[in-house]
């Protein structure tokens, strides 16, 4: 039974039962035995040191991983120390002898910068006993293909790749790390892997400071939310990985941090979402703002407006890569098995050569709130809003025109109705802010351009025979992201024609609480999977209709779908409940805040 369980552990197929690490500069994930199985250095997007995720078959390589490995393990457990992203793992063996995992990436505040270097930090302790471990340490460099040259210092290994050399300073026995030997865990042992840089100060003093450091950051910024009253816990976890999301050197908030994960079993739906969707990256923005966490949202605007500026009011490409690269080719990594082996495994985006007209209405509305909220170290300014105009005739220009939609469908274009609607966005917001400002003419202009979208969408997104808006203007099809007229402030929830359409869409895409996106095929054939922000859209409906109950119940359900570390996936397979699609995905985060502070109960119920 033991020597099961130590297998069942070790050679177990990928799953997305994991954990993320990071600092808003690097991120990794890190699964329930210890193994961290993604990186990617010196960024998001970048060659990843660690990819034994898009790797495994039957079960997980040791190659492209980082692993603390328990002799006889038995049993391990997982969780986070409350309010950071200090994660702890622990194993245990069948004597009840344990060791813990202690892993991070180190953030806070050090001589006025926030400190954040593409560094990990492993710290391993026993807890019991003399436990037997050992430790496999496998980078690798071109997509798992290149092996590094490892040369040794005294305390460090160094990992000599094409583009960098990695260094882990330890003291761990380097005989042992090189071998792969078991040994008897008596001491603590701590591991620093980054940069090739000679580490200041005592490696366990520095590894414990800097521990102590990153849990009081990540406690002073979760102790600033503003919180419901419910779903506490839940919140917080949304939060902390929304804000790992952001690669704060430029500000731009990627949509996942992986590449490749299948939207469902054997599909070929694999994509790689490690840039910045400016739809997305709106989304987090917003749910943040609703904590009162308006940090992130200044950060990205920095990045916004430069995206905004180069486009001189023309074209604007729905995403980017986090440093603003354009060109972001799509290509298959064809050595790689891809995770479980369902391949492919894709680098590149080639949405990047979409024309998707919600972008204009996802810029401003990511702007908006800055040209209203005294709170802002920068408020947006009068050559600010002249920069959204430009944005904004975008907008009006291209409201009718077809486009590959929110959906990114790679072979056919519509005038989408969810594009329209953004577009409407846009132009309403323009003259909120113009009204803000003081500029009553502008209020007009983007007023009549606002009312005149409306009314073209109202009438051409309609369709007599379903009575309901369908996704495209003179479609058929039912679509979840006409879900977002209330989101976007288009239409009241409970107006009678968004009211049929609700109920369409509850008969049509629902399977039991959770919802699909899209009733049609595409390019892939039919979506197998439910889209886990269509079911928080379905939530936030049924709330502003007024039927809390139901949108409680589902609510609840999709927490309780979410994994043990309290992440969501893009995609859910609703007959086993298993999460597929990128990780962690950013939009489903969202729907975890969006719906807490809807359906929570008020402070002043209990207070």
């Amino acid at each position: 039974m033991t020597t099961q369980m130590q297998q069942s552990c070790a050679q177990r197929h990928a799953s997305l039962d994991l954990a993320i690490i990071g600092n808003c500069t690097i991120s990794a994930l890190v699964d329930r035995c210890a193994r961290l199985i993604w990186c990617c250095l010196p960024r998001f997007d970048a060659d990843p040191i660690f990819h034994a995720l898009l790797d495994s078959r039957h079960e997980l390589p040791r190659d492209g991983s980082f692993a603390v490995e328990l002799l006889d393990l038995q049993r391990s457990e997982q969780d986070y120390d409350a309010g950071t992203a200090v994660l702890r793992t622990r194993l245990f063996d069948a004597t009840g002898q344990g060791v813990e995992v202690t892993d991070f990436a180190p953030r806070f505040a050090d001589h006025g910068r926030t400190f954040r270097p593409a560094q990990l930090i492993r710290r391993i302790r026993p807890l019991h006993g003399a436990p037997r471990i050992r430790v496999i340490l496998r980078p690798r460099h071109d997509w798992g293909r290149g092996v590094p040259t490892v040369t040794r210092g005294s305390n460090h290994l160094r990992f000599v790749m094409p583009d960098g050399v990695l260094r882990v300073t330890t003291n761990l026995p380097l005989t042992y790390l090189v071998g792969e030997t078991w040994f008897a865990l008596r001491d603590g042992v701590s591991m620093v892997l980054g940069q090739d840089e000679t580490l200041e100060g005592g490696l366990e003093d520095t590894t414990r400071a800097f521990e102590e450091l990153t849990c009081r950051y990540w406690r002073r910024w979760t102790r600033r939310l503003a919180l419901p009253l419910e779903w506490q816990d839940a919140v917080i976890r949304a939060a902390i990985t929304l804000k790992l999301c952001q690669y704060e050197d430029t500000g731009a908030i990627v949509a996942a941090m992986t590449t490749s994960i299948p939207e469902a079993p054997d599909t070929a739906r694999t994509w790689d979402y490690r840039y910045c969707w400016l739809r997305d990256a709106f989304f987090v923005v917003r749910a943040l703002n609703s904590l009162s966490e308006v940090g992130t949202m200044e950060t990205y605007l920095g990045w916004l407006y430069d995206v905004a500026q180069d486009s001189a009011g023309g074209h604007i490409q729905p995403l980017f890569g986090i440093g603003l690269e354009k060109d972001l080719p799509e290509r298959v990594i064809e050595h790689l098995a891809g995770y479980r082996g369902m391949g492919p495994v894709r680098v590149g985006n080639q949405a990047q050569q979409h024309f998707q007209h919600d972008v204009y209405g996802n810029i401003v509305l990511g702007a908006a709130q800055a040209f209203h909220d005294h709170r802002l170290f920068r408020r947006g300014n009068l050559d600010d809003f002249k920069l959204l105009e430009s944005i904004g005739d975008q907008a009006w220009r291209l409201h009718d025109q077809p486009d590959a939609g929110m959906w990114e469908l790679r072979t056919r274009a519509r005038v989408h109705t969810s594009s329209a609607i953004m577009c409407w966005a846009a132009c309403d917001r323009l003259a909120k802010v113009a009204a803000s400002l003081k500029a009553p003419a502008r209020v007009a202009h983007w007023r009549e351009r606002a009312d005149a979208i409306k009314a073209r969408v109202l009438a051409a997104s309609w369709n007599d025979r379903r009575q309901c808006f369908v996704e495209s203007f003179g479609g058929e099809h039912l679509d979840a992201s006409v879900l977002l007229m209330p989101e976007v402030g288009f239409l009241d929830a409970r107006d009678e024609r968004f009211s049929k359409t609700f109920a369409c869409l509850e008969r049509t895409l629902c399977d039991g609480p959770f919802m699909r996106r899209y009733e049609g095929a595409d390019d892939f054939g039919l979506p197998e999977t439910a889209f886990n922000v269509c079911t928080f859209w379905r939530i936030d409906v049924l709330a502003r209709q007024g039927r809390s109950a139901e949108a409680r119940e589902i609510f609840e359900v999709m927490l309780a779908h979410s994994n043990a570390a309290g992440l969501l996936s893009e995609d859910l397979r609703p007959e086993d409940g298993e999460l597929w699609g990128n990780f962690p995905q950013t939009y489903s985060m969202v729907g975890i805040i969006n719906g807490a502070v809807r359906l929570s109960r008020g402070w002043d119920q209990v207070v």
